[in-house]
């Protein structure tokens, strides 16, 4: 085997470990456990770093123990998925991180419906906390909401 290939499959290797948990793979983990008891339920714990095509840069982690997780009102926590369950309303979220965040940019958009149903999206959105109205008729994300909108996203993935 050429030097070359040995040292592409060592890199493959290396990163492979890395995916399935070796080495540094699941440093957020690690950290994560090093916060809770060692015999307690355990938790879950989401971050991210993220900059959108319009240049808003946003960091954000939140965490919550396993006991508070199954502890909460599932049944509200299903509008707020609900909500997000709309193709239309993905992409009209997808649209306002693009920075298209008035009516009329979103109207001039091919696919959205008429004016009227965006308004009725926006309103399912705006009630989930998904979106918010900021000054002269522009929804935004709220910065609180932009990691966990795109760690939803990224549940919808198959992590092979």
């Amino acid at each position: 085997m050429s030097e070359e290939l040995e040292a592409r499959v060592a890199a493959l290797e290396r990163r492979m470990a890395a995916l399935e948990g070796g080495g540094a793979g699941f440093w957020a983990l690690e950290g994560l456990k090093k916060q809770l008891a060692p015999d307690g339920p355990g938790g879950v714990l989401f971050t991210g770093a993220a900059r959108l095509p319009t240049d808003e840069a946003y960091e954000w982690q939140y965490g919550l123990t396993t006991e508070d997780l199954l502890a909460i009102d599932w049944e509200q926590a299903a509008e707020s998925f609900a909500a997000l369950g709309h193709p239309v309303r993905m992409r009209l979220l997808r649209e306002i991180a693009h920075g298209r965040r008035t009516v009329a940019e979103l109207a001039a958009l091919e696919g959205l419906g008429t004016t009227g149903q965006i308004y009725h999206h926006l309103r399912q959105l705006s009630a989930a906390g998904w979106l918010h109205t900021t000054g002269r008729g522009r929804h935004e994300i709220p910065a609180t909401r932009v990691i966990p909108l795109l760690v939803a996203l990224a549940t919808t993935r198959s992590p092979s």
